[in-house]
């Protein structure tokens, strides 16, 4: 697959939030968005960045913007990694259970022992959460894993499906891999999509992993993550970022998968990505893509031309869409 139809479209969408800095490693991004039926608002998940020495550097802080319109974002709460004991924060994500409760699910590099884990804490309300609530949902030495981050969720027929970005070891993983504090960013894992369950949001089942790289050549040869799914035509496609290396671990691009049941999944761009940038790496990364009303609403993270990353939105109507 060339260049999807949506890539120009993207690269026109709206400026949500801009980074801090004017060059490499200043990011704004990671997005995750919900719309809650209660407030009648949407809430979006997004994490600010500084180059590693900057202070307060790497992933120091997550912020959670709330809108009525999908035009004005007003920040409502925020987090520091300090409050975790943590050298970096990463994707985050709200939901609304059931109950009425808010919870609100987050990674982390785990003081303990280097590795990313996630969390989840519960509130009346988005403005109630609480740090000092966050509770451990799954740690990555339990799962036999060496690191799970980047939580989305996908409501269907009653089961929230968790999406988890994982770290699988191989033959060059050691204790040593963590000593960076970002095993992901060190080619001594492979880094892949995780699945879990649940009918409640706060009882979850381990499904495992669901798709990983494959072989020792391609575009996608090292990462394969997950970052949202949209169903569409009795199909669920995947918007996962790819890369060839470590090296590119903060500049991935957007490949397409599809599945038929949420576990098994054909990659429908195994020789090129088909979503990127025209600046720099090409980096367009952490696709959450959803349904509201009678459009797809697409938040992301693209790399500028000064290589910094900013954090857009783009609507598509609904009908006459097509990913395939």
């Amino acid at each position: 697959m060339s260049k999807h139809p949506i890539n120009d479209a993207l690269l026109e969408g709206q400026i949500i939030r801009e980074p801090v800095g004017d060059e490499q490693g200043y990011w704004a991004g990671a997005p995750g968005w919900f719309w809650d039926e209660t407030d009648q608002a949407a809430y979006v998940c997004y994490r600010i960045r500084r180059p590693r020495g900057v202070e307060p550097d790497r992933g120091g802080e997550s912020r959670i913007a709330k809108t009525t319109d999908f035009e004005n974002f007003e920040d409502v709460w925020s987090v520091h990694k300090d409050a975790y004991q943590s050298a970096s924060i990463e994707k985050s994500i709200l939901r609304r259970g059931n109950d009425g409760k808010i919870r609100y699910f987050t990674s982390y590099v785990a003081p303990e022992d280097g590795r990313w884990c996630t969390t989840i804490n519960t509130a009346d309300s988005v403005e109630a959460l609480d740090p000092a609530k966050t509770k451990r949902l799954f740690t990555a030495s339990e799962l036999g894993l060496e690191g799970v981050k980047d939580p989305w969720i996908l409501e269907e027929n009653g089961t929230y499906h968790l999406f988890l970005s994982v770290a699988i070891n191989t033959a060059t993983t050691s204790d040593s891999s963590h000593d960076t504090l970002d095993i992901f960013n060190t080619g001594e894992c492979k880094s892949a999509t995780a699945l879990a369950t649940s009918t409640d949001l706060d009882n979850w089942d381990w499904q495992g992993v669901i798709l990983q790289p494959e072989g020792e050549t391609g575009w996608d040869k090292y990462c394969r993550r997950i970052n949202s799914v949209l169903p569409q035509n009795g199909k669920y496609y995947a918007f996962y970022d790819g890369s060839e290396g470590h090296h590119q671990n903060y500049e991935e691009r957007t490949g397409l998968a599809v599945s038929e049941d949420l576990k098994s999944w054909a990659v429908l761009t195994p020789k090129a990505p088909c979503i990127t940038s025209s600046h720099t790496t090409g980096s367009l990364r952490y696709i959450d893509a959803q349904l509201h009303e009678d459009d797809i609403l697409f938040f992301y993270e693209l790399t500028r031309a000064n290589g910094a990353h900013e954090m857009r939105l783009a609507k598509f109507p609904v009908k006459g869409f097509t990913l395939e």
